[in-house]
């Protein structure tokens, strides 16, 4: 959804209402993830895609027809073996779709939530699809910003230069300023005490239990003692980051303690509770849609080959980060918009920016002196993907120098060198092509092996 937002939020901002299908289940070849979106606005305008195309023109009319009705929908669309001409996926998949009216009045918060994502600020959205709770009522969720730090300052937008002061070997312990390590404010958005919650939910005074004790006992259970004592819901104003209401207090509270921990896996999926938040009943079936901040790709020598990595790291989806400590190569105008150049040693500035499980680094500097201490880091940081480029004579010497350092075989073991998959690639931007697609293999459990070399579903689930 995350790339139809800009359109969905001018139609939001002209108080248009539009019908928002989203997928919140799939199995066997479906085509396309839970979180997929698609869209009918003013003037039966269409953006986004559920399927590639296979049941776009059935979910068309099922959201011009929530759009007047203003009542959500779930459908389910298969594949059906007795009417090939069924609407349904001719892949083989299915695929269930989540259908509500957006508007100012519909969902007070979506406002909120799309300029959240717009500024990578991570936000989470719950949506009930079923059970007894009001379908289509959404509940939004940012981080707590007490306990949980918010994304890099810098949202990747725009292209900026850090210069270094001192290009000398430096400390690993300097810390980046160009990425931003500090906390930055997730919090939702600003309500009035004394307002009720979206759903109608009651508001009183006090601070909402977002612990998510399990609560077991029906609707007298933990999670609405937070009612009778006079704690605020979760859905309720003066709860800070929340937003909206699925209906009631136990399942606000159960949810938004869920929702933050999915957020910080940036994880999307179902989750099931009781009608009051009971954690091992499964009576409401809850969507959350984990807005997570773009991963990073942080990508050291500033090199042709560097430029057509960028291009492509950013096309993926990834807020993209150029290194290296020679001014003279790390200019801006010879990268794509919208990437960041820092002038730096390599491992001094890995040593004082932020990576996580997402993380992707690309080494491209071909220099010992350079990619032999950045290694050293790399190797023993939190990363998704860790490659880098050279020969085979080079990667061996590598391992030599980088085990004479004192790295384990565990953590050598993480290191894709030479970088890439064989694909042939010769140019710049096929050697950015093969090492994008060691990275979609790496992150999906991929062979690299052509698709009629090989049998079975295409999407595995």
């Amino acid at each position: 959804m995350r790339e139809i937002l800009p359109a969905l939020h001018e139609w939001y901002a002209a108080g248009s209402p539009f019908g928002l299908a989203t997928v919140v289940a799939v199995s066997r070849s479906a085509p396309r993830d839970p979180g997929a979106a698609m869209a009918v606005g003013p003037g039966d305008e269409v953006v986004g895609s559920v399927s590639g195309g296979c049941v776009e023109g059935a979910v068309f009319e099922l959201a011009r027809e929530v759009v007047a009705s203003g009542e959500a929908r779930l459908e389910t669309f298969g594949y059906s073996d007795e009417d090939a001409f069924a609407v349904g996926l001719t892949c083989g998949g299915e695929i269930t779709v989540l259908v509500r009216r957006v508007s100012p009045a519909d969902d007070p918060a979506f406002a909120a939530v799309a300029e959240s994502v717009a500024a990578g600020r991570p936000v989470t959205v719950a949506t009930v699809i079923d059970g007894p709770a009001p379908r289509g009522a959404t509940l939004a969720v940012w981080p707590d910003t007490e306990s949980e730090p918010g994304p890099a300052s810098d949202s990747g937008a725009g292209t900026s230069t850090t210069q270094d002061s001192g290009a000398g070997a430096g400390s690993v312990s300097g810390i980046d300023t160009a990425a931003g390590t500090g906390t930055v404010s997730g919090r939702g958005p600003a309500v009035t005490p004394g307002t009720a919650a979206a759903a109608g939910t009651a508001a009183t005074t006090g601070t909402a239990a977002t612990t998510g004790a399990d609560a077991t006992t029906g609707a007298g259970g933990a999670a609405d003692a937070a009612t009778r004592s006079g704690a605020a819901t979760a859905g309720a104003v003066g709860v800070a980051g929340v937003a909206g209401s699925l209906g009631t207090t136990g399942l606000d509270v159960a949810v938004t303690a869920d929702a933050r921990g999915e957020l910080a896996l940036g994880a999307t999926g179902q989750r099931h509770y009781g009608p009051h938040g009971e954690r091992r009943e499964d009576a409401v079936s809850v969507f959350l849609h984990s807005f997570a901040p773009p991963p990073r790709m942080l990508v050291f020598g500033a090199i042709d080959y560097a430029a057509a990595v960028a291009r492509i790291g950013d096309f993926l989806g990834y807020r993209v980060t150029v290194c290296d400590a020679r001014p003279v190569f790390a200019t801006p105008k010879r990268f794509p918009p919208g990437v960041e150049v820092v002038v730096d040693w390599p491992h001094r500035y890995l040593g004082g920016t932020t990576t996580d499980a997402r993380t992707v680094i690309c080494v491209l500097t071909h220099d010992p002196k350079f990619d032999v201490p950045l290694l050293e880091v790399a190797l023993r940081r939190p990363a998704a993907y860790i490659g880098a480029m050279g020969s085979r004579r080079t990667h061996d010497e590598r391992m030599e120098r980088l085990a004479e350092a004192g790295l384990t075989e565990r953590e050598l073991s993480r290191l894709r060198s030479p970088v890439g998959l064989d694909l042939g690639a010769r140019t710049p931007e096929e050697v950015a092509v093969s090492v994008a697609a060691e990275i979609v293999a790496l992150r999906w459990g991929g062979t690299g092996t052509p698709l009629t070399a090989t049998a079975g579903a295409i999407h595995p689930r």
